[in-house]
């Protein structure tokens, strides 16, 4: 899955997420505890997911 690739709308989970921004989990949930990376929305008591808009508007930050 690229940029080019995600859907228009909706969730996508971490190992999806990690696939179109490239860094190691525990970067990501450093980034995001420090504000660098959009918090993720709790979907159940041990699952998170993140909003494809913010996750599109993430990247185009980075290019």
């Amino acid at each position: 899955m690229d940029k080019h690739t995600l859907p228009e709308t909706g969730f996508l989970r971490l190992p999806e997420v990690l696939k179109v921004f490239p860094v190691s989990k525990s970067t990501w949930w450093a980034g995001v505890k420090s504000g660098r990376y959009p918090k993720g929305v709790k979907l159940g008591q041990k699952m998170t997911a993140w909003r494809v808009e913010d996750i599109r508007a993430l990247i185009a930050a980075q290019e």
